[in-house]
């Protein structure tokens, strides 16, 4: 059964039809996920973007090109919102125009770190904020290499943009090797101690990070144009509203009315009865009630 924690955050047990598949498929997974926004689709091709947070200049240019490319190509984008590679990925992701997700290590109301304030909040609208534990828990540092079983259980490659011998990032890789993922490495400057855990992964078997569209053609992928992606955007849209608008009629209906109706998350019932009262087809009475003002 859901909970519902805060109005826009969903408490999802294991057993929930919502329990992303890649996650019910593997062993030692949450028995719940906490999310804000919305959980990443299952018939989407997911790359996990990770690395360093004290990244060079250019393990950040890297992170933000190679994300930006995958979304293009309408790859969903997850990281873990950190500092370094995570934000530059979820940056790149967002420029892309597919939607990213974050994994946390606190819980989803808690922007950690506070610098990424912002980016928290488009990574919410975009896609969505995902954690194992329940909100208003803050972060720890014990909590975050757990979480990386979830971004690489949650994705179908795993790519290190930059990392240490000794790094977080390899704490990804050893779950995704566990789950049967692929991974890839980007080759770095041979006297960088920050690629030096890439080349350890290059040495020991993983793809090589040559260029994005080398890691699409291997997954089979071509890529998008923007005007396909926005023409998918737009009917996706187009959709999602019809959906909401059908769940109303000339008498008044609450916001949790109007979820179940849809099945869609609270943001993004929010997101689509903002758009329709932007048209003039939906009016709001009162505290989140809405009531249908014409016919489509």
């Amino acid at each position: 059964m859901e909970e519902i924690y805060y109005l826009d955050i969903e408490c999802i047990e294991r057993g929930s039809e919502k329990y992303p598949r890649r996650l019910r498929q593997l062993r030692g997974m949450p028995k719940k996920l906490y999310v804000r926004g919305e959980l990443p689709r299952d018939d989407r091709p997911t790359i996990a973007i990770v690395g360093a947070r004290a990244c060079s200049a250019y393990g950040r240019r890297q992170a933000f090109l190679y994300a930006q490319e995958m979304s293009r190509a309408g790859v969903q984008v997850i990281s873990g919102l950190a500092a370094g590679i995570d934000g530059r990925a979820h940056s790149g992701a967002l420029e892309g125009g597919t939607p990213t997700f974050a994994v946390l290590g606190s819980g989803v109301d808690i922007c950690y770190p506070k610098q990424h304030d912002s980016l928290y909040r488009q990574v919410w609208q975009s896609g969505g904020l995902i954690s194992e534990k329940k909100p208003g828990t803050m972060p720890l540092g014990c909590y975050f290499p757990a979480r990386n079983r979830i971004i690489s259980g949650l994705a179908d490659v795993v790519l290190v943009i930059e990392a240490r011998e000794k790094s977080g990032s390899l704490i990804t890789v050893d779950f995704a090797m566990e789950q049967g993922k692929s991974v890839y490495a980007l080759p770095g400057p041979v006297d960088s101690s920050l690629s030096r855990g890439c080349h350890q992964l290059l040495e020991q078997g993983a793809g090589v990070a040559g260029s994005p569209q080398k890691i699409l053609e291997e997954w089979g992928i071509q890529r998008e144009t923007r005007e396909d992606s926005a023409k998918k955007n737009s009917v996706r849209l187009a959709r999602d509203l019809n959906l909401v608008y059908s769940g109303l009629d000339l008498q008044p209906k609450n916001l949790h009315e109007i979820v179940e109706y849809t099945h869609f998350s609270v943001t993004k019932t929010i997101n689509c009865l903002t758009e329709l009262e932007l048209e003039g087809l939906v009016e709001r009475i009162g505290h989140n009630f809405f009531v249908k003002k014409t016919s489509l």
